[in-house]
């Protein structure tokens, strides 16, 4: 798949979702890319890139453009939450009140977070289990640190379909506790091999790295 197809099907989706595509955030997960091919993908326009190790999210930073928005999308360890802090414009794995502490730690207001929720209850993901939700959002609330959204990892699907029911529940979640907390606004789902599905259950913001990065680096990435 190239970057205008991957862009091409974003587009599709989000009509059929009856959305507009710039309503999607695509996040680009650069994990393991070098400086160079996130630089290519960097020239074509693309500002929204992901890393999930906090080292390498920092070394790569320090390398490329200054106006990337750099989202961190793995399990975060609260020791490293100090050196992820000022480079990240969004935290997708917020998932336990001792990182939640962590993240307050420093000057000024922290970038956002959102709530990591294993929706598959898969015990080798981070995570809190879906029945944990509200007790989840009450600790965020009782730090005075707010969820701006949910974000999960379903277990991998054999077919796109299959990670359905998981995209509508992480949803129903978000429209169950929206009115007690307002600001739970966004919905990360949805990789390379569900991006479609995921949009269609309303995600806001998709995580693809391999439908991007696994070409040559060119105009057609």
């Amino acid at each position: 798949m190239t970057y205008d197809a991957v862009l091409r099907r974003v587009g599709e989706a989000a009509n059929r979702a009856g959305k507009d595509m710039t309503e999607i955030v695509v996040v680009a997960v650069s994990k393991s890319r070098t400086p160079a091919e996130i630089l290519a993908l960097y020239e074509l326009g693309h500002r929204d890139f992901g890393e999930n190790r906090a080292q390498e999210l920092v070394d790569k930073a320090g390398e490329l453009p200054g106006d990337i928005r750099w989202h961190f999308v793995g399990a975060l360890q609260s020791r490293k939450a100090r050196i992820v802090r000022p480079v990240v414009a969004l935290l997708h794995s917020m998932d336990r009140a001792s990182l939640g502490s962590a993240w307050l730690k420093g000057h000024g207001i922290p970038p956002p977070v959102l709530l990591q929720v294993n929706i598959g209850h898969e015990s080798q993901k981070s995570g809190i289990a879906p029945e944990d939700m509200g007790q989840a959002l009450d600790w965020m609330s009782n730090l005075g640190l707010e969820a701006n959204g949910l974000m999960a990892i379903p277990p991998v699907p054999e077919t796109p379909e299959n990670s359905r029911q998981h995209f509508a529940r992480l949803r129903n979640l978000r429209e169950r506790f929206v009115h007690q907390h307002p600001s739970l606004n966004e919905l990360s789902m949805g990789m390379s091999d569900d991006f479609e599905v995921a949009i269609e259950e309303r995600a806001s913001i998709i995580r693809v790295g391999r439908a991007i990065f696994d070409r040559a680096i060119n105009r057609s990435i």
